[in-house]
């Protein structure tokens, strides 16, 4: 350029021009203005970012320290021996047993400091240094992946904002992060870092549906969070950023360079020395993990006891505390509850044993199919088929009503393979569920009578496929009592409050009920004049029916619900019709409408055998909260059903019953059995109940589709013997204690009156206030012994349906008919017959003291002949050899 003097003085007078200043005085007031407009603006967007920020924090929700801290915990169920665990009860979220920061190892703690927040002990709640490192790290980047949440505003996320995984835009993101933030710090002003720390690694979710570290180290190592080596820290402390990713079973190839970071980490941060990485990074700790795993994967369903457990607590809940359905679930299965059952290990072990020992079922197991499915068709609808689209498929192809029963698994598998192909098309999905039980089934019920408490329970045989199935033992299944519950509807009653005692008679012949229908016994024979004594050991029905009608079947069934029997119906409509067991003759013979329960059939009888007295079956001695309150004393009501008397004579005639009636497969080794058999109509369903000084044991069998049991009813017998000698084993042998309130006499068997010179007589007992006062004045001719007579035992009650309507067929499919059909039927049999044959009404007083000796039976058919040889000496010995005969 040419800036010459006269150049220069030209530009200088240009540059002073008037024109020019101007124009520089219009461009300076220009940039005033957007210096102004970018600073106004700025303090508008700082007012109002402001005033956005305190809107959202306005809209924070108040947060105490009780909210950040865990909820949802493990509940633990133990042993009767208080502490021996049995089961865990885990609901999904509260997979969490706590542990206080004492008790989880220092080098947990700063594994999850140093790959998590390594200044966790500095910071007030936000870690503005992690924020401008996480920053500068996502512009680099052009994405912001890197995190910046201290362990404080983690736990917020937590246990304050659960649903942060739902937020559905940008706005939701930064309002949460933005409340858990000024959360953060407010929370550090109230809690110390160890309180925030026990928190966190009490909530923090572990992946394998564990929360917290205790229940991490248990999936994951099978041990304490104590017991954790520094490898191992380090592996559960890599998992929490991504559970799935960082899963050390299923992905150990993510976790473990997760877990070197960790390590990398602590190294770095001065946690751990340079021998102790090391030493870490050379454990082969992914084996470990792998065998812990596999050993973990038995199946998780719960047992019967179990199941029947938690019903009860929730149930007691509600009913006690007035807790709501939901209430009570939640503190069950997440509540962190220490639940003390009355369940002995050993004896349900036993249980389980016996009951799943094909052994007791000889030549009898068959596999009972439940089926369910679920088709989606290719254009989108749904169709549901179920067991009886199969039985149906069976019945019209192969002409078999059993199309749910076969002879293998592999054989119920093939059925449901070939009819599914029936009905499939093209672009199906399916979603099926087959369940495979051996047939017949067991329940079984194992009570200390003296306390009501459970101490065994199993609801069915083989493989128990789900929790909360069906529970054959408990409230999952109502069958038909049988001759059981002659015992509890009508001698009960009858000895107790009508003044009856064992010597009473009554004429066993053919009675006609209210319907018209003639009541037969099993045998299709009768006996004449018959104790009551004799009527329960031989299970004769006409005695029951007979018996119940005169005390009235309302009696009867006030004192069935006295012992427990909750299932009885008055005046229920059914499908149009009404049903009464209050007003059924059959109720003596079990013959009701809906059933019972084994475990109350088993309190009933413990009642029984603890004097008299009933107590309230219970699983539980009490129910702890979290914070150790007891919630519920498993101390059940207990009431007087039945006066010591009562009790005592009971327990005497059902002694007959083991020792030689219907029960004879039942006696134990040195220890005595009192019980009674039940078999109703076609033997669809086979009991014994019984009981000895120390336990009371109820076993049903049959099958789940009511088919007849036609080859071997002896296996309840197998059951209860299996299980009660067992337990019994190391027992100390002692008898039934007899009451002060009962007295021994000697009564004719014939009238039952005080015996003289010329009676057969037996020693009964009696109690005080029904001692007998008439003196017996002979024998004469009894009309009752035209008819064809028998001493056999009854242990297969007639069809309650040939008698009566109100038997609950039609609505519950089970027969409300009882029967035993064991005891006494070669002697007594062949005695009847020998008398009549031999003595015949010519007999007279010879023919019948030779049928009342050791031949047996009714020998002898006159009067006096026959009824003596029915009693103690003949009646006895055929009794005996029936039973041993026929069972």
């Amino acid at each position: 350029m040419n800036y010459g003097k006269k150049k220069a003085a030209k530009r200088q007078k240009k540059i002073t021009s008037k024109s020019t200043m101007q124009g520089k005085r219009i461009v300076v007031r220009l940039f005033k203005a957007l210096l102004i407009c970018i600073v106004l603006a700025a303090v508008v967007g700082m007012a109002g970012g402001g005033l956005f920020i305190k809107k959202i924090i306005d809209d924070t929700p108040h947060v105490s320290t009780s909210d950040v801290k865990p909820k949802g915990f493990t509940t633990f169920v133990y042993a009767d021996d208080g502490s021996t665990e049995i089961e865990r009860f885990v609901s999904s979220g509260s997979n969490r047993v706590y542990k206080s920061i004492d008790e989880i190892p220092k080098n947990l703690q700063h594994a999850f400091v140093a790959i998590e927040d390594e200044r966790f002990y500095k910071h007030n709640g936000i870690d503005l240094q992690g924020i401008a490192r996480a920053a500068v790290v996502g512009i680099a980047r052009g994405g912001f992946s890197e995190g910046a949440s201290t362990l404080t505003q983690q736990l917020i996320k937590n246990n304050v904002f659960p649903n942060f995984t739902k937020e559905k835009n940008f706005y939701d993101k930064l309002q949460r992060k933005i409340q858990e933030q000024y959360l953060a710090v407010q929370i550090e002003k109230q809690m110390s870092k160890n309180e925030i720390m026990e928190s966190y690694l009490n909530t923090i979710n572990l992946g394998q549906n564990c929360l917290g570290v205790q229940s991490a180290s248990q999936r994951y190592f099978g041990k304490d969070v104590s017991d954790l080596t520094l490898s191992e820290c380090a592996v559960i402390a890599g998992i929490t950023q991504n559970p799935t990713d960082y899963d050390p079973v299923t992905r150990p190839e993510n976790n473990k360079i997760r877990r070197n970071k960790v390590l990398k980490n602590m190294l770095e941060q001065g946690y751990i020395s340079q021998k102790q990485y090391d030493k870490a990074m050379s454990d082969d700790v992914y084996a470990r993990i792998q065998a812990t795993s596999a050993s973990s994967q038995a199946d998780n369903a719960y047992s019967y006891f179990v199941d029947a457990l938690a019903q009860q607590v929730i149930q007691d809940l509600k009913d006690q505390l007035g807790y709501t359905d939901t209430q009570a679930y939640n503190a069950v299965y997440s509540g962190g509850l220490s639940i003390y059952s009355t369940q002995n290990q050993e004896m349900q072990k036993i249980c389980d044993e016996e009951a799943n020992n094909d052994a007791n079922y000889p030549g009898l197991k068959e596999y009972g199919l439940d089926y369910a499915l679920t088709v989606t068709r290719a254009d989108g609808s749904v169709e549901n088929y179920g067991s009886n689209n199969i039985k149906n498929y069976v019945e019209k192809t192969y002409g078999n009503d059993q199309g749910l029963l076969y002879s293998s698994e592999d054989a119920a598998k093939a059925m449901v393979a070939e009819w599914k192909s029936t009905i499939a098309q093209e672009g199906d999905t399916y979603d099926e569920r087959i369940t495979i039980t051996p047939q017949p089934q067991s329940s079984i019920t194992i009570m200390d009578q003296k306390t009501g408490q459970i101490k065994a329970m199993v609801g069915g045989r083989g493989e128990k496929a789900s929790s909360l199935g069906l529970n054959r033992a408990y409230q999952g299944s109502k069958r038909q009592p049988g001759s059981t519950f002659k015992i509890l509807a009508a001698y009960a009653p009858a000895l107790d409050s009508c003044d009856k005692t064992l010597a009473t008679t009554i004429d066993d012949e053919p009675y006609t009920l209210k319907n018209g229908n003639v009541l037969r016994n099993a045998n299709k024979q009768y006996g004449g004049t018959t104790t009551l004594r004799n009527g329960i050991k031989k299970s004769i029905n006409v005695v029951a029916v007979k018996l119940s009608d005169e005390i009235t079947q309302e009696l009867g069934y006030e004192y069935c619900e006295k012992f427990g029997i909750s299932t009885l119906v008055k005046d229920k409509t059914i499908n149009g019709k009404v049903f009464d067991d209050s007003t059924s003759q059959t109720l003596a013979l079990g013959g009701i409408t809906e059933g019972v329960y084994n475990y109350e059939m088993c309190a009933a009888y413990a009642s029984i055998a603890n004097g008299g007295v009933y107590n309230k079956p219970t699983l539980y001695s009490k129910v702890v909260d979290h914070d150790g309150n007891v919630l519920l004393d498993g101390t059940g009501e207990s009431h007087t059903v039945i006066k010591d008397s009562t009790a005592y004579l009971l327990t005497s005639a059902m002694e007959d019953v083991v020792n030689s009636g219907t029960g004879t497969a039942c006696q134990l080794p040195n220890m005595p059995v009192a019980g009674k058999t039940g078999t109703t109509t076609s033997n669809k369903d086979l009991w014994f109940c019984g009981f000895t000084p120390y336990y009371t044991c109820a076993v049903w069998g049959g099958y789940d589709d009511n088919k007849e049991c036609d080859y071997d009813t002896s296996f309840r017998f197998r059951l209860w013997k299996g299980i009660m000698s067992r337990i019994h084993e190391n027992l100390e042998s002692k008898d039934f204690k007899v009451p002060t309130s009962v007295e021994k006499k000697s009564i004719c068997t014939i009238t039952g009156k005080l015996a003289t010179n010329g009676c057969p007589s037996i020693t009964e007992y009696f109690a005080k206030d029904t001692l007998p006062s008439e003196t017996c004045s002979g024998h004469g001719y009894s009309s009752g012994r035209k008819y064809k007579s028998s001493t056999e035992d009854n242990d297969t009650t007639e069809d309650a349906s040939s008698y009566s309507n109100n038997t609950g067929n039609s609505y519950n499919n089970n027969t409300g008919t009882t029967s035993d059909n064991t005891g006494g039927n070669t002697g007594g049999s062949t005695g009847g017959k020998t008398g009549g044959s031999t003595g015949g009404n010519t007999g007279g007083s010879t023919s019948g003291n030779t049928g009342g000796g050791s031949t047996g039976g009714n020998t002898g058919g006159g009067s006096t002949g026959g009824n003596t040889g029915g009693g103690s000496t003949g009646g006895n010995t055929g009794g005996s050899t029936g039973g041993d005969t026929s069972q």
